[in-house]
């Protein structure tokens, strides 16, 4: 692999405390391996960063960096699955959902040394209409959860947020839905939410899907169904424990999942909202996307690191911002 290669870096303002320095930090380290100066491409509200990433392929970028919070990543996974362009993630929001389900470290510098030791992973992207996610799609109370999250509280306690945010909606009624798996015959439920996962890690480290892997060219499928407060408590620390089978929880294994509701519902993709709707059609792309990972020999490291930064929320916050 040619060591100097064309970059760019997606950047939220947003979620970086310093974006001058971010700057330095990265077209020096680049600068350093002989790299030329990547560009640099802000996102907006109204592009989070799909048209962004879009530019930087067109423009020749074989890298592009996106540094911002989950919402970041997905609008480059959109833009980006299906090329040879590789995605570099550097986190910066309080989820990055995709840097912990893949051992990638929170810390700059290291995220930075992964790319330029040029270990890369083809993973799967899932598909909902013309939007890509790496990581889950939900409809139901999950998406409500996070419509209720204060966006002062996350920057403030991370992760933990989303307990208050959750806590709001825990004795809402449960959806009725049929879900057909793989286009076979449409089954009925009452869930609190469905949660379509191409990894299997939630905020807080909490494992919803274990056997979940992102290059398998399948889609894993939970089904939640809890009808009161013991019921939620009995879930929890069944997904914690993990000995077994899961009260309330049921699992499912397909390439396309229709999920479809006699009323509309809350959507999200990777910890972002999409608008409410009756139905999520979801599908995969087998490897669609080229990812930058740490080299074989470091991983378990690298992975153990970022394990440790998805389990406290404001040891994610002290590495983001150093």
């Amino acid at each position: 692999m040619d060591t100097a290669l064309r970059s760019a870096v997606v950047v939220n303002p947003v979620k970086v405390p310093d974006l001058d320095e971010l700057r330095q930090t990265i077209t020096e380290a680049l600068a350093a391996a002989g790299w030329p100066e990547p560009m640099w491409l802000e996102t907006t509200v109204e592009d989070p960063g799909a048209g962004q990433a879009a530019q930087a392929a067109r423009d020749g970028a074989e890298v592009v960096f996106a540094c911002g919070g989950d919402g970041t990543v997905m609008a480059c996974v959109s833009a980006l699955a299906g090329t040879d362009v590789a995605l570099a993630v550097l986190p910066a929001g309080t989820g990055n959902l995709l840097a912990a389900n893949l051992g990638l470290s929170g810390d700059l510098a290291t995220g930075i040394e992964v790319v330029l030791q040029g270990g890369r992973r083809r993973i799967d992207v899932g598909c909902v209409g013309d939007q890509s996610f790496a990581v889950m799609a939900g409809m139901g109370f999950d998406a409500k959860m996070l419509d209720a999250t204060n966006d002062t509280a996350k920057k403030h306690v991370g992760w933990l947020a989303y307990v208050a945010g959750a806590a709001q909606h825990l004795r809402d009624r449960p959806m009725r839905v049929t879900i057909s798996l793989d286009g076979g015959p449409a089954f009925t439920r009452r869930p609190r939410t469905v949660i379509v996962g191409n990894v299997g890690r939630l905020q807080g480290g909490m494992r919803l899907l274990p056997d979940a892997q992102p290059d398998d060219g399948k889609l894993d499928v939970a089904v939640l169904s809890p009808r009161n407060l013991r019921h939620w408590l009995a879930l929890a620390w069944g997904v914690l424990r993990r000995t077994g089978a899961v009260a309330r929880m049921e699992t499912f294994t397909a390439s396309t999942v229709e999920i479809r509701s006699n009323r509309a519902q809350p959507r999200q993709l990777d910890g972002d909202l999409i608008d409410p709707g009756k139905e999520l059609l979801v599908s995969v792309r087998p490897q669609a996307l080229l990812l930058c990972v740490p080299q074989p020999e470091n991983a378990a490291d690298l992975a153990h690191d970022a394990g440790a930064v998805s389990r406290d929320a404001d040891e994610i916050r002290e590495v983001t911002s150093a």
